[in-house]
């Protein structure tokens, strides 16, 4: 069998989509999806094709041939996340920005930062709790309608009033993305997470919880305690300060302390 160029490119396209897809299900939360399929297809592979076991092999093809069907409806909300980090992927905005003629504000990135961090310095102070949902890459649309929509500049005057006790909002998270306030009381998935320290409440497991299934910054203020923690890729930091909130949030930080 002869083995040339077109068959080379062919085989390093396929790794290089295997790996991009092995990245994106890691972001978004279904990485046992992809190692639990690509399992079950190189056992299939094996029985049928290299051992030539004619009964396990045939049973093994029925499955394959259902086997997608039974993958969307059993994991159709990994499934959802999974496409929802593909079509927000960096790359397809990078894409989108090449098409676009308009671009990126310089001034306006990052103008979100000071307001978002003076409201929750505040409410740590008077010891209002809140939850905060800072979009990055990923969509979160589908979290924006679990409650109340805005278009609101970000305010932090108007970050503590709807945080405020007798808020009807003050029970749910406020989700901020392009520099605008895009919906508040809003429900948010909660992780089940036995690690986490028994004097954490709902909303930091919901914190917590929205950083397993997305990528999106969230800032927890706790009511109880008046302190802030910061989750972001399943890592939970706690006891944060004025100064290190201004640096995540710009991107010169990371969260590492995990709980």
């Amino acid at each position: 069998m002869h083995f040339g160029i077109k068959d080379l490119i062919d085989v390093l396209l396929v790794a290089f989509f295997l790996y991009q897809t092995y990245k994106l299900m890691k972001s978004s939360g279904t990485l046992a999806i992809f190692s639990g399929v690509v399992s079950f297809i190189v056992v299939w592979i094996l029985i049928s094709q290299v051992l030539e076991m004619r009964l396990m092999g045939a049973i093994l093809d029925k499955f394959i041939s259902v086997g997608f069907v039974v993958l969307v409806i059993l994991f159709q909300d990994e499934i959802r996340r999974f496409l929802l980090a593909l079509g927000s992927h960096r790359g397809w905005k990078f894409l989108g920005k090449l098409f676009s003629k308009r671009g990126d504000d310089p001034e306006k990135e990052g103008k979100f930062v000071a307001p978002v961090v003076l409201a929750c310095m505040n409410m740590a102070r008077k010891k209002t709790g809140a939850l905060i949902v800072i979009q990055q890459d990923m969509d979160l649309s589908i979290y924006e309608h679990t409650g109340e929509m805005f278009n609101a500049d970000v305010n932090a005057r108007l970050i503590e009033n709807i945080f405020f006790k007798n808020s009807p909002l003050h029970d749910g998270a406020m989700i901020i993305a392009d520099n605008r306030i895009k919906a508040a009381g809003c429900i948010l998935p909660v992780a089940q997470n036995a690690t986490l320290p028994k004097d954490m409440g709902l909303r930091h497991r919901s914190g917590l919880g929205m950083a397993l299934e997305t990528d999106a910054l969230v800032i927890i203020v706790s009511e109880e305690r008046g302190k802030i923690s910061v989750a972001h890729k399943g890592k939970l930091s706690v006891n944060v300060t004025a100064e290190e909130l201004q640096q995540i949030l710009s991107g010169e930080r990371e969260v590492t302390n995990y709980c």
